[in-house]
C-alpha cells in the first residue's frame, strides 16, 4: 500500500490510477451508452411521423470517438493536480475537440436537410436540388472556417489581423466576382420564393419559353421556336417575369362590328345573342357585352368572357366555336358584318341651272 502513496509528479500513485479508472469508465460508458441509445432510437423514429427525432438521430450519430475520448481525459484530469501550462493546454484541448464535434453535429444538421429538402424537390425540380446540394458546401465552409478561427484563438493565436486579411481579402474577392455572387443569390432567391419552377412557361419582356433548368448562375428557358435562352439569374429577378403556369383562368376580350344598315332592334338584341352563345359553351363565364361606339365604317360591339382553364389550345377552341356560332347567327338574322368601306356620293348639276363661268 505504500506503493500507493509514492508521488509521480505532483500526484500520488492512487490518484493517477484513479484517474486512469475514470478515464476508461467513462470513455466506456460514453461509448455504450451512445451505441445502445442510437441503435433504439432509430428503432423507434421509424415507427414516428416527425421528421425531428430523425434529426436528432441524426446529429447523435455523428459525435465522433476522438471527442468522446477528450471527454473522458478531461473528467479523469479532474482528480489531478497538475502545472498551470498542463490544464491550461487540456482544458484548451477539451474546448477545440468540443468545437471540432460542434462542427460535426452542424455538417450533420445541413447534410440532413439538405438531403430531405432535396430528395422532396428532385422528382419536380431538380435543377433546384443540385442547387441546395451547391448552397449546402458552402454551408459546411462556412461552418468549418468558424471551427478553425475559433480554435486557434483557444490556442492563443491572435486571429484579428487574421480575420482583417480575410475580410479585406474577401471585399477584393467580392468586387471581382460580384456579378457571380449577384446570379448566386438570385439563385438562393428563386429557390426560396419559387417565382417559377421547371415546366412553367414564363414571358421576360419579348421573350418566352419554358422553364428547363435553374443553375446557380443561369435559368435555361426552351422557346417555342425550339432555341434555348439562357437568362442570367441576376437579371431575371430584375425584370418582371410573367408565369402563365400558375394562370387559373383566361379574360377574354374581342370586338366585332356590323354595318350601319342595321336596324336598332337588331342591335339591341345582338348582346343577348352572343350572351346566349358564349354561355352555351363549356368552361366559359359571361361577363359582358356591349355596343361600344359608333366607329367609322361599322358599329362596334366589345365582348368579355372567362374561359375557366388556362390551357391555350382549350381557349382557342372555345373562341373559335364562338366565332362559327356568332356568324351562323348573323346569317340567319341577316345581320352583316362590317369592313372597312367609304362611300362616294355623286351629285349632277340640272340642265336647267345656266353653267358658272
Amino acid at each position: 500500500m505504500a506503493f500507493l502513496q509514492e508521488e509521480w509528479g505532483s500526484n500520488q500513485v492512487w490518484q493517477w490510477l484513479l484517474a486512469a479508472g475514470i478515464i476508461a469508465f467513462v470513455w466506456l460508458a460514453l461509448r455504450v451508452a451512445m451505441r445502445l441509445l442510437i441503435r433504439r432510437l432509430r428503432t423507434y423514429v421509424v415507427k414516428t411521423p416527425s421528421r425531428l427525432d430523425d434529426l436528432f438521430v441524426e446529429i447523435l450519430a455523428k459525435t465522433k470517438f476522438l471527442f468522446v475520448l477528450v471527454m473522458a481525459l478531461y473528467a479523469g484530469s479532474l482528480v489531478l493536480s497538475l502545472p498551470a501550462t498542463a490544464d491550461a493546454v487540456l482544458q484548451a484541448l477539451f474546448a477545440v475537440a468540443l468545437l471540432v464535434q460542434a462542427g460535426y453535429w452542424g455538417d450533420g444538421f445541413i447534410s440532413f436537410w439538405i438531403r430531405r429538402t432535396a430528395r422532396r424537390k428532385l422528382e419536380t425540380d431538380a435543377a433546384a436540388a443540385t442547387s441546395l446540394t451547391a448552397l449546402g458546401f458552402l454551408a459546411r465552409i462556412a461552418i468549418w472556417a468558424i471551427v478553425l478561427l475559433l480554435a486557434l484563438d483557444n490556442f492563443g493565436i491572435d486571429i484579428t489581423m487574421l480575420i482583417t486579411t480575410l475580410g479585406i481579402g474577401g471585399i477584393a474577392i467580392a468586387l471581382a466576382v460580384q456579378n457571380i455572387l449577384a446570379d448566386l443569390f438570385a439563385s438562393l432567391s428563386i429557390i426560396v420564393d419559387k417565382p417559377f419552377v421547371i415546366g412553367d412557361f414564363i414571358i421576360v419582356g419579348d421573350l418566352m419559353g419554358t422553364v428547363e433548368r435553374i443553375g446557380l448562375k443561369t435559368t435555361r428557358v426552351r422557346s417555342l421556336s425550339g432555341e434555348q435562352i439562357i437568362f442570367s439569374n441576376g437579371d431575371l429577378l430584375s425584370s418582371r417575369v410573367r408565369n402563365y403556369k400558375r394562370m387559373y383562368e383566361r379574360r377574354i376580350v374581342f370586338s366585332f362590328g356590323v354595318t350601319y344598315q342595321t336596324t336598332p332592334d337588331t342591335v339591341e338584341q345582338i348582346p343577348e345573342t352572343v350572351r346566349q352563345i358564349i354561355e352555351g359553351q363549356s368552361n366559359t363565364r359571361f361577363e359582358r357585352c356591349h355596343f361600344k361606339s359608333l366607329g367609322a365604317s361599322s358599329l362596334d360591339f366589345e365582348t368579355v368572357y372567362y374561359v375557366l382553364v388556362p390551357d391555350y389550345n382549350i381557349y382557342m377552341d372555345i373562341q373559335q366555336a364562338v366565332n362559327l356560332s356568332i356568324m351562323r347567327a348573323f346569317e340567319e338574322e341577316n345581320i352583316e358584318f362590317a369592313y372597312p368601306t367609304q362611300m362616294l356620293y355623286v351629285s349632277r348639276l340640272d340642265s336647267s341651272e345656266p353653267e358658272q363661268p
